[in-house]
């Protein structure tokens, strides 16, 4: 499993932080980041390394964590989700089955972003009853 992570320029500060913890974490992150590169541009890249491999999971990094979720939603069976805490982090991975997250610079600060990421990788899908939902998400776009 790899962790994929992207920025925008508003992102790029934070993303370095959760991308090192993750790394001091063991994880195996990949840096899909290009200079310049916007919001969209950065989650379509994460996207598409994030469906590479069933095991990755993504994290976009951007002001406010919306244009990277628009964007991602847009993508037929990506599951995203917008946190700003951790409980939603970990939730998001146990009844929907998110294979990725995006946060928001301006929003979440270092010690909570890390957090998050934390929560979101560490997260297992429950399925059971879950999985109507998944498979509904799915079938979208």
């Amino acid at each position: 499993m790899s962790i994929i992570i992207g920025a925008d320029q508003a992102g790029s500060a934070l993303k370095e932080i959760v991308k090192d913890f993750l790394i001091e974490e063991g994880h195996e992150v990949v840096d899909v980041s290009r200079d310049g590169a916007d919001a969209v541009d950065t989650t379509l890249s994460v996207v598409q390394a994030v469906n590479e491999a069933d095991g990755n999971l993504g994290i976009v990094i951007d002001a406010y964590g919306v244009a990277s979720f628009m964007t991602a939603t847009k993508i037929k069976g990506m599951i995203c989700a917008e946190v700003s805490d951790e409980r939603s982090a970990y939730m998001t991975r146990g009844h929907n089955n998110a294979r990725m997250i995006t946060m928001g610079a301006e929003i979440v600060g270092p010690g909570l972003a890390k957090n998050i990421a934390k929560s979101f990788v560490n997260g297992k899908y429950d399925g059971g009853r879950h999985q109507i939902r998944v498979d509904m998400l799915n079938k979208m776009c």
